[in-house]
């Protein structure tokens, strides 16, 4: 069984509530339509149960009459939530008239819904930016404890099997930090092993990339990441993990051995932690288009609860497997 044939057993043993803000987006429709028939979440679409109904019956969509629809124009239970927001934010000046407006927001809603217990995770994107659906997380939510930064991983099942966990590897940070700072780096580093291990299952073995494996050449660059090597090692000291190494060195055992003998991790790694933000979006990208692999993500870190964020370019597939995966976050 695959991996992620394993994530989608899991969500279908134990199915999780998980919030869609955009309820009446095509897509999102269609995915939630696919989830709830085979029965691999307790859905919360937030929208108009008259558009929802009626875009559902145009085109077929059966199941989602097994989905709750949250009409926050309506619904009683949203001055519930809009004291909440307030409680959260008055502390940095958001009145209550503020606070009820925000709260109509569907993806403040979603993140004041999990906040509130009523849900377990929330999948947003399909329309917005990245930043739209980090924000509210981070306001209502905040980060897990002892985490400061937030970051995003990729899962990459990719053909190359002699590769990871045959073939199976997580990228990160490729959708958050442009430039993360050593402390960060380090923190992306323990976030995405966890990511790793609590969502895919494995035993993380990460590599922290540079274009110098262990000192073969010197730079102000390679500095931060054998810098946020030991810091990560401080704050994991059980994790497999090593730097400075190149891609090469990191992925393929030969070289591994011959650039840095006695590495635990050179070789043989399963997790990338790319040195900023471009190098990481250009690389899972390159590697998704050149070799075929399949790109899911990204899955955001550090944060307190599951929120995930899409491409606003996804397919239908992309948000069931997003779904899955928010699932799975949301068990542990």
């Amino acid at each position: 069984m695959s991996i992620l044939e394993q994530m989608t057993e899991r969500a279908r043993k134990n199915p999780q509530r998980i919030v869609l803000p955009e309820g009446d987006e095509p897509r999102t429709l269609e995915a939630a339509n696919i989830l709830l028939r085979d029965k691999l979440a307790k859905l919360i679409l937030i929208g108009s149960p008259e558009k929802i109904n009626a875009m559902a019956r145009e085109n077929n969509y059966e199941y989602i009459k097994d989905a709750t629809i949250f009409d926050p124009a309506t619904d009683e239970k949203m001055k519930e939530y809009a004291n909440l927001l307030y409680e959260l934010r008055k502390a940095k000046g958001m009145t209550e008239e503020e606070a009820a407006k925000k709260a109509q927001d569907p993806l403040y809603l979603g993140c004041l819904m999990i906040k509130n217990g009523d849900a377990d995770g929330e999948l947003a994107g399909a329309r917005g930016t990245t930043a739209d659906t980090i924000r509210p997380a981070f306001q209502i939510l905040k980060t897990k404890p002892g985490v400061k930064i937030v970051s995003g991983a990729f899962l990459m099942f990719t053909p190359a099997k002699h590769l990871g966990e045959e073939g199976f590897l997580v990228f990160a940070d490729c959708a958050v930090n442009p430039c993360p700072t050593a402390e960060e780096l380090a923190q992306i580093a323990v976030s995405t092993a966890e990511t790793a291990r609590t969502i895919a299952g494995i035993e993380p073995r990460v590599a922290m990339l540079s274009f110098s494996t262990k000192g073969s050449a010197k730079h102000e660059l390679i500095d931060k990441v054998t810098e946020a090597t030991r810091i990560a090692k401080e704050l994991a000291p059980d994790l497999m993990l090593d730097g400075e190494l190149q891609a090469d060195a990191a992925l393929i055992e030969a070289v591994g051995a011959k650039k840095a003998p006695g590495s635990p991790v050179a070789g043989k790694a399963n997790v990338l932690v790319f040195p900023d933000l471009q190098a990481g979006n250009i690389g899972y990208k390159l590697v998704e288009r050149f070799s075929g692999a399949d790109a899911v993500g990204p899955i955001l870190q550090g944060i307190a609860a599951p929120v995930n964020d899409l491409s606003r370019g996804c397919k239908v597939q992309d948000i069931v497997q997003m779904v899955i995966i928010t699932a799975n976050q949301a068990m542990k």
